[in-house]
Order: structure tokens, then C-alpha cells, then sequence
């Protein structure tokens, strides 16, 4: 059995898990910083770097005991997200993770932030057994910073299929919460307004939702503008976009139009590929309109779908475990010698 203790600090949570053999969580603990950052409407970076310094040995303290491990050195290897995100905060979890694993002596796994949202997938919480190994898979990465198509033939194996050309959904999410006056973040708001009032008044595109050139492409920027200019119609016709009712109906059209189009090009390159599982991930996979969207357009088309249990769709460190467990079972322990391991802010997946 391969134990991985993972360090993830991509971006405002600070976190810590020890994995076994890819699946089985022994421990998964995470700092939030969301009440920190709530007051500038989103993350601000140097705030987010510093809470981390505060934070990390804390976090991996409790993830360690958690899982009963005594010593670092009784593991098989540590593992680190190093990138993408924001350079400062990876830098915290990156310089922990050398330190820990050139005291321990162990091999230092770096991993892809997008790799191990695409692996938490794989990872067994009680409930939500992982995912089947059963290629190819069509992977939706969708959160605050990405929106994402993957193609997976086998492990460690991608293909990106389309990206948003634009704004992530996530980002979209936050950026109408605010201007609707919802509070941060964006997406639990925009969800909890919606569930009060009906769809209907209201009419939002579907960008891109049937282009040829970018079928599996996504844009939000338009979207966000559409809403944009709504707020502004209401307001010079006497209303006010802000208050309670007509707020959560604008958010629950734009929340309408953000789940059809994720589903909708989603289905389209499941089916165009022949995927034989699909996959959604990141932090707008805990929306459960769009899981219960996507759980009825894929039954219809008789695809497996798997989504992550809510602890594993924001950034944790558990998946970030599972995602280093393939890298090493593909490369092996021995090829992660080089302690020289550097933040990598704007790394890609599958290009």
C-alpha cells in the first residue's frame, strides 16, 4: 500500500490529506479562508498567501494525526499541488512540501491543480464510491478559475477538448452574485436565491450553446454582460435589480443558462467521443441544479455519470493525494528525486 500525505494551497484553502493507494481518505482537512475574503467580494491574493503561512502547519498537523500517522518518514511519499493558481499561495504549500519530504527523505510528488480536481473522481468517500476504471472518460472541470473539457483515454492520459474562452463559470457565478447584490461566494448564494421564486420572467442566451466553430468551447463573458445590461433596463424602468425577488429570479434564469450550457456541450462530447463514463469536477460540480441536470441528460443516455461527494468538489488536498498515487503508479516513487520542484501559476491540462 502507498500512503501520500498532499499539501494543496492553489488558492484560499489551505489543506492537507493523507491517501492510500489513490482511494481510501484517511484524512482531509481544510482551513477556509471564505469569511476572510468575503468583505473584497473574492480572493485577494497577498491576504490569501499570508493565511496560508498561518495556517499550514496547523492543517498538516491535524491531517497526520487524523490519519494516525506518527512520523512523515513512516510514509511513502509527499505530494503537492505546484500549480496552476496563485503563484503566492502555491509557493507556501510547495516550500512545506520540500521541507517535510527532504527531512522525511521521501520522494516529492508535484501534481497538476486540474489533475487532481479530475481525481477526486477516484477518491472513496462514505456514500460516494470512486469512480470505475473504465476509459474513456469525458471530464467536465468546471470551478472559480476554470472550465474545462477533457478527454481521458487511461490514466494520466488527456486530451483537452474545449476551454471557456473567457470568464470560468465559477468567476461568472461570483461576478453576478455581486452585481445582484447576493454576497460571496457567488455560487451558494445564487443557489439559495433561485430555490425562492420560479423560472420565467426573465430570458438569458446560451452562449455558444450550438457553434460549430466552438462546440465545445465556453463562454461566460457574454452572459455576464447580458445580466449586466438586464440590471440596467430594470433600473432605468424604475426597479431595483437588488431587491429580493427580482434579484433571485434574474439569478435563477443566469443559473438556468449556465446548467444547460455545461450539460448541454458536455452530452454532445460524451457522445461525439464515445466516452464510456463521465466525469464533472471542481467547485461548481457541488451545484446541485447541475447535478441533477446532468444526472437526467446522462441516464437518458444510458452513460455512467460520476460526480464527487461535496467534501471533495472545492480544493482539498484528498485529491490531490489520489492524482500524485497515478503519477506514481505510471512513473514510479524513484522518478520524484528532484527536490528543485517549482510553482508553475498558468499550467494547463491536456494541451
Amino acid at each position: 500500500m502507498t500512503h501520500i500525505l498532499a499539501i494543496e494551497t492553489s488558492c484560499d484553502e489551505t489543506a492537507a490529506a493523507v491517501v492510500v493507494d489513490g482511494r481510501r481518505v484517511l484524512s482531509n482537512r481544510v482551513a477556509s479562508q471564505i469569511e476572510m475574503h468575503r468583505r473584497f467580494g473574492g480572493v485577494f491574493p497577498e491576504v490569501a498567501s499570508r493565511q496560508h503561512i498561518l495556517a499550514i502547519q496547523t492543517v498538516i498537523r491535524e491531517a497526520l494525526d487524523e490519519a494516525g500517522v506518527v512520523r512523515v518518514a513512516d510514509l511513502d511519499a509527499v505530494a503537492v499541488t505546484h500549480g496552476p493558481g496563485l503563484a503566492g499561495s502555491l509557493l507556501v504549500g510547495v516550500n512545506a512540501a520540500k521541507g517535510l519530504a527532504f527531512a522525511a527523505g521521501l520522494p516529492l510528488i508535484p501534481v497538476n491543480h486540474l489533475e487532481g480536481h479530475v481525481y477526486s473522481n477516484w477518491a472513496d468517500m462514505p456514500g460516494n464510491p470512486g469512480a470505475a476504471d473504465e476509459f474513456p472518460v469525458l471530464v467536465l472541470i468546471v470551478s472559480g478559475g476554470h472550465t474545462e473539457l477533457v478527454l481521458m483515454t487511461g490514466h494520466g492520459e488527456y486530451r483537452l477538448l474545449g476551454r471557456t474562452l473567457d470568464d470560468a463559470a465559477g468567476e461568472a457565478f461570483d461576478k453576478v452574485a455581486r452585481l445582484l447584490g447576493l454576497g460571496y461566494p457567488g455560487g451558494p448564494a445564487i443557489q439559495k436565491a433561485a430555490e425562492r421564486v420560479a423560472l420565467g420572467r426573465f430570458s438569458l442566451p446560451r452562449p455558444l450553446l450550438r457553434s460549430g466553430e466552438h462546440r465545445f468551447n465556453f463562454s461566460y463573458s457574454g452572459l455576464k454582460t447580458a445580466v449586466l445590461n438586464l440590471t440596467r433596463q430594470l433600473v432605468k424602468a424604475g426597479s431595483d435589480p437588488t431587491e429580493p425577488v427580482t434579484a433571485a429570479e434574474i439569478a435563477a434564469e443566469f443559473q438556468a443558462a449556465s446548467v444547460d450550457v455545461l450539460v448541454e456541450k458536455t452530452a454532445d462530447a460524451a457522445q461525439e467521443f464515445g466516452a464510456r463514463q463521465v466525469c464533472i469536477c471542481g467547485g461548481v460540480s457541488a451545484n446541485r441544479p447541475l447535478r441533477l441536470a446532468a444526472q437526467e441528460r446522462f441516464a437518458g443516455l444510458g452513460i455512467p455519470l460520476h460526480i464527487p461527494a461535496f467534501a471533495l468538489c472545492t480544493d482539498n488536498a484528498a485529491m490531490i493525494g489520489a492524482a500524485a498515487y497515478y503519477r506514481q503508479q505510471r512513473a514510479g516513487l524513484g522518478s520524484f528525486c528532484d527536490l528543485g520542484v517549482d510553482v508553475h501559476a498558468s499550467l494547463g491540462i491536456g494541451d
